[in-house]
This record gives structure tokens, sequence and C-alpha cells, in this order.
């Protein structure tokens, strides 16, 4: 997608992300600065730098990608959707349900289960592969997931992402007793040196990663935690409890090897989502209940006590 935009002598001496935002629908100023970043924006046919300040008399083009034809076919797996409009949609996934198509899961994916439920309207941002998608939640872990169902809600979204206006909460059950009743692990997070399959806190090649917690509740041998990521890395909240000493529970990547009965995968669960809203600028807060499997777990502990 292709939009040509022509400043004039108004405009001269403004820096373009700042200039884009007023000017190109449905691009905020963090938008703008990600597609020259990446090389989206060029100024009479060159790729512009994103402190560029205009000179009024430029042809400024937006290169978006294109909306790919997707080989992911349509499947009509069921969806708990928690809030739908026309430009966003959101979903509490299921721990065990694999977010989009990957080498071992070609299909039975939520991006199958989307093109379904959403038809044709999925922002084509994501390629073949990620249609719609805006942020990356674990196969294994349960909870809200949102979606883009068009190119500007996408933009709009990815940039909230960027700047940490879309906020994710979390709860988890994590090992052990926290001594204190919250605190932040800012630790960067990057490939494990020595297992290219798993995350480890790297200071040498990592990128900055920050998660906030705090104490909800404290049983005989767990604690129950609620987390807020301020940034996204990869396995972000699981790699954060195991470096502090307290890895989630079921979690045998990072923590016990052995896996919990009655539990798939880790006690981590996405509960709240907080975004602006692409179109009204509202902020919508969305949130769901704790899944069956961690309330049993809950109830486990409780018990205990």
């Amino acid at each position: 997608m292709h939009l040509t935009l022509k400043a004039t002598s108004e405009d001269r001496g403004q820096r373009i992300d700042a200039w884009l935002a007023v000017h190109a629908e449905g691009v905020t100023r963090s938008a703008a600065a990600r597609l020259l970043e990446n090389g989206g924006v060029t100024v009479n046919g060159e790729p512009a730098a994103k402190n560029y300040r205009l000179r009024g008399d430029e042809t400024v083009a937006i290169i978006r990608p294109e909306a790919e034809e997707t080989a992911v076919t349509a499947q009509d797996i069921p969806l708990d959707v928690v809030y739908e409009d026309a430009d966003v949609i959101v979903v509490n996934k299921p721990a065990g349900l694999v977010v989009h198509p990957a080498p071992g899961h070609p299909d039975g994916t939520l991006v199958n289960a989307l093109l379904h439920h959403c038809g044709d309207s999925l922002s084509g941002i994501g390629g073949e592969k990620r249609p719609g998608i805006v942020h990356r939640i674990d196969r294994d872990t349960s909870g809200l997931i949102i979606a883009a169902k068009n190119d500007a809600a996408h933009l709009a979204l990815s940039a909230q992402l960027s700047d940490h206006t879309l906020a994710r909460t979390y709860e988890c059950l994590v090992m052990g007793n926290l001594r204190e009743d919250s605190g932040t692990v800012d630790a960067p997070i990057g490939r494990h040196p020595a297992d290219r399959k798993k995350m480890a806190v790297n200071p040498r090649n990592g990128r900055r990663a920050v998660t906030h917690w705090e104490v909800i509740a404290r049983y005989n041998g767990v604690t129950h935690v609620r987390c807020r990521l301020e940034t996204g890395r990869t396995h972000q909240i699981r790699v954060h409890m195991a470096y502090i000493g307290h890895p989630i529970l079921g979690d045998t990547v990072y923590g016990a090897k052995k896996a919990v009965p009655g539990l798939m995968g880790q006690c981590l669960q996405a509960v709240e989502l907080r975004f602006i809203h692409p179109r009204t600028g509202q902020l919508v807060t969305v949130s769901c209940p704790r899944s069956e499997e961690f309330e049993r777990q809950l109830r486990k502990y409780e018990n205990r006590d």
C-alpha cells in the first residue's frame, strides 16, 4: 500500500515524523518513526532518515507492506472473543494453541481461526503467516491477544506496543516465596549462549527487558503474582521469574523439568489488555477470568495451607 504526500513551503523545517503524524491518516508519530527506521518512507524517491527536516517542496511516500495472498487456510476453530469491532479483535487464547503457522504447526493455529472468523478483514502487515497479529503470546501461555483488522489499526497498535501504551498484565504462580511484596526486574534478554532454543538474561547480547511484579497471595510452596510488561521480549516473564529464583509453576524450559499434573505448560495467563483505540482515541480495557487450569492450581495450594 502506497501513500504519496506533497510538502509545501508552510511545512519547511518540520521533522518528517511529526509531519507525517499530522498529514498521514492513521499514522501516529511513533508509527511514523518505525516506518522511517524500516525504510518505509521516501523523500523524492530516496529513503528518509527519522530526523529529516522538510525543505517544503518534497514528495513524501509511505510504503506499507502489501497484504500478501495467503496460503494459510481458514479453519473453523472455536474462539473465545472478548472484544471485537471494525478495527480490532481481542481473543482469550487457550494454552496449547499456537498463534501462527510455523514449522511443525502448519495449521490449527490462532491465525487459521481468525481467518475463518474475520474473513478478509485482517491487516496484511503481519505478512502471509501472521495477518493481523500485533504481539506474541507463547503456545503454552493462555490469555488475551489482540489482532488488527486493518493496516491503520495495526500501525497504531504496533506504535503503542513500542512506546508501552499498550499495557499487558499477566498473572502467574511462581515457585517459592517472594520475600518482597513488589519489585521490578530490569535485565536484558537475548538468546541463551549455549541453547539457541531458549532465551536468557544476557547482558552482552540481550535487549532491555523490564517486568514489574507484585504479590497477590502467598501459599505453601508457591506465590500468586501479577506481572506487568514494560517491554515485550520473547519468554520475558518466564525468563525474569526464573532469573530471580522463582520460575513459573509448570515451566519445564526455565524451571523444573517435570510437568505438573493437570496443567498444560506454565501457569501463566495474560489477564488484561489496555490500549488506545486506533480510531476513537479512547482508552479500552479488556480483561478475562483466570482459566480453569489456573483456578485448579490455586485451589490445590489453598487447600494445602
